[in-house]
């Protein structure tokens, strides 16, 4: 059924400039090089809902559309290896707090989603700045009853002479488990803009894991293993502390960037008085960089993403470590599913070329590939072992007022992974 969907969703623009010539004012606008450029004619999954509407009602006469909302409302009907098939329902909005010129695009998102894994989702997050930018407040809550995939710790390299432990937390084989806990989370960070561009911020995060097992008759578990090493209970724990931050941006949208550089850096910081089972330091860096290749088509884009997680002092919990698809919006890792690979320290690296296919951007299409490393408690160094994956997509856009995409991609990995992965947005 789906796969009818999108192929009638992909011939509504073709159908509507043979069929008629509608005129649309709500325009959207990106600056590139200095110069201003105004699209007037583009088409999304909206304007294609008033053409199957106009054509119900025999309306051939030219109208003009009212203002298009900055707000997108999608039955988010989806499906990835990690969730298996999803359904439930997600708003993704979009809303100027000042001058297109100086003010970046605020951006929400609230969803409540089950999965056919046994997931339960439900989340409000933010990404507001203030006129002019002064300040920016990014952060969310969410509550959840989570059922995660798990192959163990480390980056999948065979060790030599292992003990029956490491064999079966280091897991070579790729032995699935299966965990299964409750999470109650938030998290808010609030930063000053110093100079045009860059801001400096300061948070919190709370975050409660209870319930936690692996499904399955076991006689030892990654899990319970790890949890053993480094003295966690490996039931119920808390992971609370503070974070300082350190933002630079100039990318011209949050939602689908054409030029520009985003970089957080997060020194994350559990706190044993906050109620975390012991102190720990985590440095995570995020970078995002966008070139526009076509002066007059400015969403013919190469971007470059690096996200990374780096131990400076104590071992996390185990579900806390960092790893594949463990960034802020679970987007990384294209090709594996959620911690397939994960240690105490992570690095991620992903290149993405995006072309248009249609002039009115109604669809376009991505290609792109991905690499990860990570270190682990048996004697693997970060940097020492590689893992790639790649892949290609579709991309239709869904709200032109803030540049929503709707995304398919279609990914592969090492170890026979590989899969469908649908979401809203790019991934970065």
């Amino acid at each position: 059924m789906i796969k009818y969907v999108i192929a009638l969703l992909c011939c509504l623009p073709l159908c509507t400039i043979k069929g008629q010539n509608v005129l649309l004012k709500d325009t959207v606008t990106a600056h590139h090089k200095d110069t201003v450029y105004t699209f007037d004619h583009l088409y999304d999954i909206g304007d294609g809902f008033k053409d199957i509407g106009r054509f119900i009602r025999r309306d051939t006469s030219r109208k003009i559309s009212k203002k298009r909302s900055g707000i997108s409302i999608l039955p988010n009907i989806n499906y990835n290896p990690s969730i298996g098939f999803q359904i439930g329902a997600k708003v993704v909005g979009g809303i100027q707090l000042g001058p297109r010129e100086n003010t970046t695009m605020s951006i929400f998102a609230t969803a409540f989603n089950y999965t056919t894994r046994g997931i339960l989702v439900g989340y409000l997050a933010h990404d507001i700045y203030t006129r002019e930018n002064k300040w920016n407040l990014k952060g969310g809550i969410h509550v959840a009853k989570m059922v995660g995939l798990d192959y163990g710790l480390g980056i999948g390299n065979v060790l030599h002479d292992p003990n029956a432990e490491e064999q079966v937390l280091n897991n070579a084989d790729r032995m699935r488990y299966v965990n299964e806990y409750t999470i109650y989370g938030l998290n808010e960070r609030i930063y000053k803009q110093l100079l045009p561009g860059m801001f400096v911020g300061a948070g919190v995060f709370v975050e409660l894991k209870r319930n936690i097992k692996t499904l399955g008759d076991h006689e030892m578990t990654p899990l319970e293993i790890y949890s053993n090493w480094n003295k966690y209970s490996a039931g119920n724990y808390n992971n609370n502390g503070l974070m300082f931050n350190l933002q630079y941006m100039t990318r011209d949208n949050p939602n689908s960037a054409y030029k520009g550089i985003y970089t957080d850096v997060v020194l994350r910081m559990g706190q044993s008085w906050m109620g975390s089972p012991r102190n720990t330091y985590q440095l995570q860096t995020d970078f995002r960089k966008y070139w526009s290749l076509s002066d007059t088509r400015p969403n013919h884009v190469l971007a470059f993403w690096h996200w990374g997680s780096y131990n400076i002092h104590g071992n996390l919990a185990y579900l806390d470590l960092p790893g594949t698809g463990k960034d802020v919006y679970a987007r990384s890792g294209r090709g594996y599913t959620n911690g397939y690979f994960k240690g105490n320290s992570f690095f991620y690296s992903e290149v993405e070329y995006r072309f248009p296919i249609l002039r009115n951007q109604f669809l376009s299409g991505v290609v792109f590939a991905n690499v990860q490393t990570a270190d682990d408690q048996m004697g693997t160094k970060l940097f020492r072992y590689w893992q790639p994956a790649g892949g290609t997509g579709l991309r239709l856009l869904f709200n032109k007022a803030t540049r929503t995409n709707l995304c398919i991609d279609y990914a592969f990995g090492k170890f026979g992974q590989r899969g469908l992965f649908l979401g809203l947005n790019e991934a970065f």
